[in-house]
């Protein structure tokens, strides 16, 4: 199955690397890798994307590559044998972006050469086997956090950090590989920090979870917000109408600002809108940020198969914060992913 997988990746790539005359794409990110190969490197890796593509493993990485890789693998000895084999084949060599100059600078005088953004696009639209995988690792997630009960632990005075640890280590009980990143479990004052760190600290009124699972490489995301005094429930509930009719507008054709738009002109409408300080949401894949975003500048065009976040938020500084995010699959609307209420009781 991954390699039915994989080759249909890499022959969406290797047609738009034909339009525009290219011989061989140039990869060195580890999730680009593996989206093409199912080898997730744990030490360097290049990968050239060709009619015969081969990726060139550190010998640490020989056994796990081998074992793992849908493509061919051969062992890096050095630069000049890599671009020595190459040169027969290839003469227009594209690369990612992301790849450090010192490398470029080692193929630039054997190739033509020029930056280039395909698997980001393909990796924009997911199979219906990727998005089946962020289902599972949502369902994983929100699993852990319901048997978390994190209003127990409030009552409990349990630590912030010591309950983020634990809810890391359901995740990983009920299947998941580990956390999509680190998860960001705080109350009090702290939650008007999008990116608060959990603290050694009780945990007090008002607490926001921001969690995901792994599950067989791909990510999930949510947040939830548990509020206590009427201010808090103000806020909440601007931000739930915000996030509702935010994933109702979603529909394929249309910019991923426009829904950025809908999200923030509510927030704006009740007088928070310079409270309301990041994107309404990302795409999110093998990595938990991804292309494209519902940003404000973002003017991609929503197509089916895309997965992308849901979070609007506002931040009183010093006070308090309430984000609400779920991920949605988009086919002809948005499917939100998971069941977990929005309302934590």
């Amino acid at each position: 199955m991954n390699k039915e997988i994989n080759d249909f990746h890499i022959n969406n790539i290797l047609k738009e690397m034909s339009d525009k005359d290219y011989q061989g794409y140039l990869l060195a990110d580890f999730s680009n890798i593996k989206y093409i190969s199912n080898y997730m490197p744990t030490s360097f890796a290049f990968c050239v994307l060709k009619e015969n593509p081969v990726i060139y493993a550190s010998k640490m990485d020989m056994e796990i590559a081998n074992k793992t890789s849908t493509i061919e693998v051969k062992e890096f000895e050095s630069f000049s044998e890599m671009i020595a084999e190459l040169k027969g084949e290839i003469k227009n060599l594209a690369i990612e972006p992301s790849l450090e100059y010192s490398t470029y600078e080692k193929f630039s005088d054997d190739f033509k050469i020029a930056s280039e953004i395909f698997i980001n696009k393909q990796r924009a639209i997911k199979t219906s086997d990727e998005i089946a995988k962020i289902d599972k690792a949502t369902e994983i997630a929100q699993k852990a956090f319901v048997d978390l009960d994190i209003l127990s632990l409030r009552e409990s005075k349990s630590f912030e950090n010591t309950s983020a640890y634990e809810l890391g280590g359901l995740m990983r009980e009920y299947g998941g590989e580990g956390e999509s990143f680190d998860t960001i479990l705080v109350s009090g004052s702290a939650t008007s920090l999008p990116h608060a760190v959990p603290k050694p600290k009780a945990i007090d009124d008002i607490i926001l979870v921001d969690w995901g699972a792994k599950y067989d490489g791909y990510c999930s995301d949510n947040t939830r917000t548990m509020v206590y005094s009427e201010k808090q429930q103000e806020i909440f509930d601007i931000v739930k109408e915000s996030h509702d009719n935010a994933i109702k507008a979603i529909k394929p054709g249309i910019k991923c600002c426009e829904i950025d738009k809908v999200a923030r002109d509510i927030i704006s409408e009740y007088g928070y809108g310079d409270k309301y300080i990041h994107s309404t949401g990302h795409s999110l894949g093998l990595d938990i940020h991804e292309t494209p975003s519902f940003s404000t500048k973002d003017e991609t065009i929503i197509e089916k198969g895309m997965v992308i976040t849901v979070e609007p938020g506002i931040y009183l500084e010093g006070d308090f914060g309430v984000r609400l995010e779920d991920t949605v699959a988009i086919d002809n609307k948005a499917r939100i992913l998971g069941n977990l209420p929005a309302i934590i009781e």
